[in-house]
């Protein structure tokens, strides 16, 4: 699959190291970064030559091309070393996305895939640490749980009460 459909073409780095036992990781980070370092929530990861997206709770540049990352959610050795020698690629923001909008109020809204097709319609917003999550019932009666996230959501229309999204291959088959 190209990696430009995920959206995270711009590549940071790739993880060398984990520091020792609170989840931290080192990234050497590629030339044009060093030193010129940009703000980020989010990260995608490449796990398996696919993109997984993961929230930065804590990022510090220790000097020369070298930046420690920790993930929300990873806070031990055994959770991150698997990921040393992954690449890891920043996440872009869709222009159409409205990051002040408050989740609360969209109960009720359409969720469509970019080809337009009918996922469901959002039940419940679960508040999660890190991010929230829209709990959306499918026309078939399946429970999915979507990120909601700059990452996944192209646009967000309150006319039409719909929300268009652009999610990785098999998260609408994992179900509650």
């Amino acid at each position: 699959m190209n990696p430009a459909t995920y959206r995270y073409q711009t590549f940071l780095g790739k993880i060398s190291k984990v520091n020792g036992f609170n989840g931290s990781v080192s990234v050497k980070l590629e030339k044009s970064f060093i030193e010129n370092i940009p703000a980020m929530e989010s990260v995608f990861l490449e796990i398996d030559g696919k993109p997984v997206p993961f929230f930065i709770s804590s990022s510090e540049y220790a000097g020369g091309d070298i930046l420690k990352l920790k993930f929300e959610g990873y806070n031990s050795y055994e959770k991150v070393f698997d990921f040393v020698g992954n690449k890891i690629f920043l996440a872009t923001i869709h222009e159409n996305y409205i990051p002040d909008h408050k989740p609360v109020s969209i109960s009720g809204y359409s969720v469509l895939s970019q080809d337009n097709n009918l996922i469901g319609s959002v039940t419940e917003i679960i508040q999660n640490p890190g991010h929230d999550l829209l709990k959306v019932v499918s026309p078939d009666k399946k429970e999915i749980l979507i990120p909601y996230h700059e990452d996944f959501i192209i646009r967000l229309d309150d006319r039409g009460k719909t929300i268009l999204v652009k999610l990785p291959e098999g998260l609408t088959e994992i179900n509650v």
